[in-house]
């Protein structure tokens, strides 16, 4: 259980977190860090800022990354979808969350939904979102099959490391491959069968293989960019990894909005006060009662060492108007 839910990466990234900042820390206690922290990867907020190897260093992490995402910036999507922006674009808004986040991932998102087109093309935000959560959230396993359908395209047959002795299988295999151009794909049948034995295999993250076959039933040949647009848009394959709502719900978040309605409404109230309020108006705005808006935007230390302070503070104000 400890290994499948990844709990020493997560016990490693705290102690180190609680060494780099101990001296924050030992003012609010240990067992009080150990509780924000394990909470915070619970709510998925852990990700926030955070180095791009911490990002992906385990499933968790990914799907609460690309929760994030969607929950950040899920207004870009919204004016009927007017709003279009290039990848370079897009990836400045990863780079808000993670600042070393790798243009890399970026373009290959990208040419999902562009299909290898000039890469400076306009991209709405639900394609670019769904084709991103399939490249990142399943990156090593879409290079073993690019790697598998380069094969096949070359006329080898993949599953020759698996089952060495079925030398006529191969044969049969492998007979039609060699007429195949790029263009026409390869045979979806030939291909399911090593994304298969590929999934059965694969120490990381693969997706169901019934949603893989159930996709791949009606095509008779598919290219790669041609598959990878079909995951990206499967609802299914979207549902089962379980980070991002279907398409049709993508630009509600109640939740979010009630919060951010509040944050509103709080800076509101701020701007219409005046100075010569009373300090009992002022002791009425529920300052201390938005720490979701604001603590995913900080380090976990840096905020309770604002607590502290803020907790300081008012002492010193109570003790005075006393």
């Amino acid at each position: 259980f400890a290994a499948q839910r990844h709990v020493l990466t997560y016990m490693e990234d705290a102690v180190s977190q609680l060494l780099e900042n101990r001296e924050d820390i030992s003012q609010y206690g240990i067992a009080r860090f150990f509780t924000e922290y394990f909470n915070s990867v619970r709510q998925g907020t852990h990700v926030l800022f955070r180095e791009f190897s911490f990002v992906q260093a385990t499933p968790h992490n990914r799907a609460s990354f690309l929760r994030t995402f969607w929950r950040c910036f899920r207004t870009v999507g919204k004016n009927g979808g007017k709003n279009l922006l290039t990848a370079q674009e897009y990836h400045c808004l990863l780079q808000l969350l993670c600042p070393d986040f790798p243009m890399e991932l970026t373009q290959k998102a990208a040419r999902i939904v562009l299909m290898d087109d000039a890469m400076d093309c306009l991209m709405s935000f639900s394609d670019f979102l769904f084709a991103f959560q399939i490249q990142f959230y399943y990156s090593e396993f879409l290079e073993s099959v690019a790697a598998i359908y380069q094969d096949l395209l070359a006329g080898k047959n993949p599953n020759t490391v698996i089952v060495p002795t079925s030398s006529s299988g191969q044969h049969r295999q492998r007979q039609p491959q060699n007429d195949c151009s790029p263009l026409d794909g390869v045979e979806a049948s030939l291909f399911y069968q090593c994304l298969e034995s590929l999934c059965d295999r694969s120490k990381y993250s693969c997706p169901p293989s019934a949603l893989v076959k159930e996709m791949l039933s009606s095509a008779q040949r598919l290219t790669f960019y041609g598959f990878l647009m079909a995951l990206a848009k499967d609802q299914g394959i979207n549902r089962a990894l379980g980070a991002l709502p279907d398409k049709g719900d993508l630009f509600l978040d109640p939740t979010m909005d009630q919060e951010l309605e509040k944050l509103i409404a709080q800076v509101s109230g701020l701007s219409v006060s005046s100075p010569t309020s009373s300090s009992g108006d002022t002791a009425n705005l529920p300052v201390r009662n938005s720490p979701r808006i604001n603590s995913p935007w900080k380090p976990l230390h840096h905020r309770r060492k604002m607590d502290a302070e803020s907790e300081g503070s008012n002492e010193e104000t109570d003790s005075s108007e006393n």
